[in-house]
């Protein structure tokens, strides 16, 4: 019997758990420094721009090779990275940091080590198999910024405000998850997917996403 997206989808996630991370514990817990998560919002600016060329590259590749689901998918990433760069200066000021401290700040190789792999699928990838690879992340990503959101608020004083950026990321993306399940079939429907080649981004998208918050914990 033929795979439906939802098994594809599901088994990837299932496949492939979150990676270690030792800034999340810390920050869960009160122990975190807020240096650390100055660094975070820092960082982000960079990963979250550099991530909208690459989901707006990989959009505009699955349009040109007659792929509108895949397309849309990518198109709909871009959109939220738009809206969450929109939520990092209030995070940014509640660290204490100003708009110069911002343009200021000189990226840290293994944060930016997942945005420029990112990158590397927007150019050479088959979409589909982003798609894959990303939503499994997503599932990790959104997690962390789920406990993050909480402790900022129990342990930092941290406003909703402030916190909009994790919350962004943590509730659950009703329109984004169908987007991906009419992506993942179309590419089962035309022979483009390779779960093979899906779980190994993945993988690699996982631990690049630790190596972003183990380089923040050292920081």
């Amino acid at each position: 019997m033929a795979r439906t997206a939802r098994e594809v989808l599901d088994d990837a996630v299932r496949a492939l758990p979150p990676g270690s991370n030792r800034l999340v514990p810390l920050i869960a817990s009160g122990a975190a420094p807020r240096t650390a998560v100055a660094a975070l919002a820092l960082e982000q600016h960079h990963v979250i721009t550099g991530d909208r060329r690459s989901f707006l590259h990989l959009a505009a590749r699955a349009a040109g090779r007659g792929q509108p689901a895949v397309a849309a998918f990518f198109d709909h990433l871009a959109l939220g990275e738009v809206l969450a760069l929109g939520l990092l200066p209030p995070l940014a000021a509640a660290c204490g940091l100003d708009e110069e401290a911002v343009r200021a700040h000189e990226p840290r190789a293994g944060c930016q080590a997942y945005p420029a792999y990112a990158a590397w699928l927007a150019l050479g990838a088959e979409p589909v198999d982003a798609v894959v690879a990303l939503t499994a992340n997503f599932a990790a990503w959104g997690g962390y910024c789920a406990t993050v959101s909480r402790a900022l608020r129990t342990h930092y004083g941290f406003d909703d405000t402030a916190c909009g950026f994790f919350d962004f990321f943590a509730d659950p993306d009703p329109d984004g998850a169908q987007r991906a399940l009419g992506a993942v079939a179309e590419g089962l429907a035309d022979g483009r997917l390779s779960e093979p080649l899906a779980h190994r981004y993945g993988r690699l998208l996982q631990d690049y996403e630790s190596m972003f918050w183990d380089t923040l914990a050292d920081s």
